[in-house]
């Protein structure tokens, strides 16, 4: 296969953002029912919890092994294609689950395939986000990504208006097939997104700046991938993690909504579709704030999270409606910008390994926190937003020493 490619780096960024809005009409509108769903098959608020923070788990502790090998073999197009084809795949037969253990499975799958094809896509933005700003790189991936998790929500709640669950689950099998279609396109008009990226090939290859090298992958695999990270991604890290330890899934959201009869069963995917909406404009404002200021802009995320329980959880209609707004501009923030600034914090030839690494430590805490969420929602609604408030102050705390460093993202290194 020819390695020239035929799409610029905006090109190829707004490329993958087609085929990630693609895949989102998927799993997104999976994810917007997932929780009334497992409710319907005998699931408790700790069960849903558990099994929604396990998935997220599953879709970003399991990147610490993808992200290496992402790094290690240089595979990026068949570990991405390979991740797509899981998701659209196991999201469909959702649709034909009948027992919890059974839908379960498919939650997890589904999430696995994110885990395997997370790393090397974001790698492959990273590079074509060199020149142009990895901030906004990834903000407009993220924009055009949230765009297909509006409409999938949409679609699937039409779908279980007029038929229930299983039709809502059923009908993602269409645009999933899309999406492959589009993402082996992509890769034919981009087979080598590293050029991109002439810092990374000469520091892979030795050569000048747009010059011609044969692979992208001259340099020796473990050398790579024993460049250490430094201290200032760890405490970054260790600033996400507590942040997530206290923002709760969807899934447990959604929970509340259908077993408190707060909202039909229909339009619990369009809150989630307004989650999502909300979402895309947020990764779009901190992805510009974060190129402008650095690690500051990502403060923002604290109080939108801390603010969730008050209102996502409330028996008011009203409420529940700002929660989502409140809830998915966090989400956006976490999903791109956090991402970008990854990026400026690790060595190029490591990307990958600082992925998996960070996304795995963000996945852990996710897992705990929701599935602590999933039984302080039984036990103690009060419990539940002091817990929420102490995990953002605490990780605020933390953030700190990060301000004090650098307030630019070329500093973080």
């Amino acid at each position: 296969m020819s390695r020239t490619n035929r799409l610029g780096p905006m090109g190829f960024v707004l490329g993958f953002g087609i085929v990630s809005m693609l895949a989102d009409v998927v799993y997104e509108g999976a994810r917007s029912i997932t929780g009334p769903f497992l409710a319907t098959l005998g699931a408790s608020a700790v069960m849903v919890g558990f099994i929604t923070g396990f998935g997220e788990a599953v879709a970003l502790v399991l990147r610490l092994a993808a992200g290496p090998l992402a790094d290690r073999t240089r595979k990026y197009w068949p570990l991405t294609i390979a991740g797509y084809a899981m998701t659209v795949i196991a999201v469909p037969l959702m649709a034909l689950a009948g027992s919890l253990w059974q839908a379960s499975v498919l939650v997890i799958t589904e999430r696995f395939g994110k885990a395997v094809r997370t790393p090397a896509r974001d790698t492959m933005l990273s590079h074509a986000g060199a020149d142009m700003g990895r901030g906004k790189a990834f903000a407009i991936h993220e924009a055009l990504d949230q765009s297909g998790a509006l409409l999938g929500p949409l679609l699937v709640g039409l779908m279980v208006a007029i038929s229930g669950f299983q039709l809502g689950f059923g009908v993602l099998a269409i645009p999933g097939a899309v999406a492959l279609v589009a993402v082996v396109l992509l890769r034919r008009a981009a087979p080598d997104p590293a050029r991109y990226d002439q810092h990374f090939v000469r520091e892979n290859d030795g050569g000048p700046a747009g010059g011609t090298v044969s692979a992208p992958a001259a340099a020796p695999a473990k050398a790579r991938v024993r460049v250490p990270l430094p201290a200032r991604f760890w405490w970054y890290s260790a600033f996400t993690a507590v942040s997530m330890f206290g923002f709760s899934t969807f899934g447990v959201i959604s929970y509340h909504l259908e077993v408190q009869q707060v909202l039909p069963s229909a339009l619990i995917p369009v809150t989630y579709a307004v989650s999502m909406g909300a979402a895309a404009l947020a990764a779009l404002a901190s992805g510009t704030l974060y190129d402008r200021v650095g690690l500051r802009g990502l403060l923002i995320a604290l109080p939108l999270t801390a603010a969730v329980p008050f209102l996502s959880f409330s028996s008011s209609p009203a409420l529940v409606w700002a929660g989502a707004v409140v809830w998915g501009a966090a989400l956006g923030i976490h999903e791109s910008t956090l991402r970008a600034a990854v990026a400026d914090l690790v060595p190029a030839a490591t990307r990958g390994t600082g992925y998996g690494i960070f996304t795995a430590i963000y996945g852990v805490a996710w897992l705990a926190g929701s599935t602590i969420i999933g039984a302080l929602y039984s036990a103690s609604p009060t419990g539940l937003i002091v817990f929420t408030v102490g995990t953002q102050l605490a990780a605020l705390i933390i953030f700190i020493p990060l301000l004090k460093r650098a307030t630019r993202p070329e500093l973080g290194a």
